[in-house]
C-alpha cells in the first residue's frame, strides 16, 4: 500500500474484556489495568441454595474465547464498539449483565474472523437485541467451513457460523476485504494482514471446504485486528486470535498508519502448542516493535504467557475477564 491511512486520534480508549480464557478475583488494580476487585456488600447476588445465606456473589465467568468492549473517547463524545463475542452462545450477554454494560449501547460489532471461539455469543445478542439494525464487520472469508486436521485423530469439523441468521436477526452485514474505517475514521479494521515474518505460519492444521472438497486453509484470511492512534501515545492494537501472526500484525499497523508507536497490543497471540516453537522469535520482534503495554490473552497460551512476562517486566500486563484497560 504506497499511502498511508490517515487514522484520527482518539483523546482516549477504554478497553473491557468481556470474555477471556482466565478470571481472577484476587488481581489488582496494574497501571493502566482497571480489576474488577473482590466482592462488595454491594455485588449482585445469585441464589445458591449450598450455602447458607442462600446467596453468592454473582461474578464474571471464564470461556475459551474473547470478547472486547472497546470505548473510545473523541472530541468529547464516547463510542462503543464490540470486538468478537466469545464461545457460549450466553457467556458475552451474561457477562455485560455482572458487569454492567449493555449490549443496546453497542455502535457496531467487529468480528476478528470466523471461529467460534469469536462469533458464537452473536446468538446471545441477537436473543437479547432482538432486530437492531446494528453493523457487523467481518472478512468475507468468516463464514467458511472448516476443520481441524490433528494427528492421531479424525477431523475436527468446526460449527460454522450462521450468515442467514444473523442477517434475519436483523443485523446489517458488512463484508470487507480491505482495511476499513469507523466511527468517523477513529477505529481502523485492518482486513487481511500482510504476511511478512518468515517464522508466523498462519495454522497449518486447518482446513476448508471448498470446491467440493476439503483444501489447505493454513492463512487463515480472515484473521483482522482493531487499530486506534491514542493522542500523545501511539497505536493501541486488538486482535481476536492473531492467526496473521502477532509480529506481522504490529508491522502492518504501522504500515496502514504510518505511525511507527505502537503503545499497546491487546488480545490473542496464538502462541499455544504446536505453535510455542516461535515464542523466542516472537519476542525478540516484540523488543524492536518496543510497546508499552503488552496483554497476551485467550489463545496466546501458557508458555508464551510465561515468557513474554518474563522478558517484558514493565509492560506485560495479565489479562482478566472484567479487567478494563483505560489506555
Amino acid at each position: 500500500m504506497s499511502s498511508k491511512i490517515a487514522l484520527q486520534p482518539v483523546d482516549s480508549v477504554s478497553i473491557t474484556t468481556l470474555v477471556d480464557n482466565y478470571f481472577d478475583l484476587l488481581l489488582t488494580d496494574q497501571g493502566p489495568a482497571k480489576r474488577v476487585g473482590l466482592p462488595t456488600t454491594e455485588t449482585p447476588r445469585v441464589a445458591a441454595a449450598a450455602v447458607e445465606e442462600g446467596k453468592t456473589p454473582d461474578t464474571p465467568l471464564a470461556e475459551h474465547g474473547f470478547s472486547a468492549m472497546i470505548t473510545l473517547t473523541s472530541n468529547g463524545r464516547e463510542h462503543r464498539v464490540l470486538f468478537d463475542t466469545g464461545m457460549s452462545p450466553d457467556g458475552l450477554v451474561e457477562n455485560m449483565r455482572r458487569l454492567g454494560q449493555s449490549p443496546k449501547d453497542l455502535e457496531a460489532i467487529v468480528l476478528s474472523h470466523g471461529h467460534l471461539d469469536h462469533t458464537t455469543g452473536m446468538d446471545g445478542l441477537m436473543r437479547t437485541l432482538g432486530p437492531a439494525n446494528l453493523p457487523v464487520f467481518l472478512h468475507p472469508e468468516a463464514w467458511s467451513r472448516r476443520r481441524l486436521v490433528l494427528p492421531g485423530r479424525e477431523p475436527l469439523e468446526l460449527p460454522t457460523p450462521s450468515k442467514s441468521a444473523i442477517k434475519g436477526a436483523g443485523f446489517e452485514i458488512i463484508e470487507e476485504k480491505q482495511p476499513s474505517f469507523l466511527l468517523d475514521g477513529s477505529l481502523l479494521i485492518t482486513g487481511e494482514v500482510d504476511r511478512t515474518t518468515e517464522f508466523e505460519k498462519g495454522m497449518p492444521i486447518q482446513q476448508a471446504w471448498r470446491n467440493g472438497e476439503w483444501q489447505p486453509d493454513p492463512l487463515v484470511l480472515d484473521d483482522q485486528a482493531a487499530i486506534l492512534n491514542v493522542r500523545g501515545k501511539g497505536l493501541v492494537v486488538i486482535t481476536g486470535c492473531g492467526h496473521a501472526g502477532i509480529v506481522n500484525i504490529l508491522r502492518y499497523a504501522r504500515k496502514l498508519t504510518g505511525i511507527e508507536r505502537v503503545y499497546a497490543v491487546l488480545g490473542g497471540f496464538h502462541l499455544g502448542y504446536p505453535f510455542d516453537v516461535v515464542i523466542p522469535q516472537v519476542c525478540d520482534a516484540l523488543a524492536e516493535l518496543d510497546p508499552q503495554v503488552i496483554v497476551p490473552a485467550h489463545c496466546t497460551g501458557w508458555k508464551a504467557v510465561h515468557a513474554l512476562a518474563a522478558r517484558f517486566p514493565n509492560a506485560f500486563i495479565q489479562n482478566s475477564v472484567g479487567t478494563r484497560f483505560e489506555l
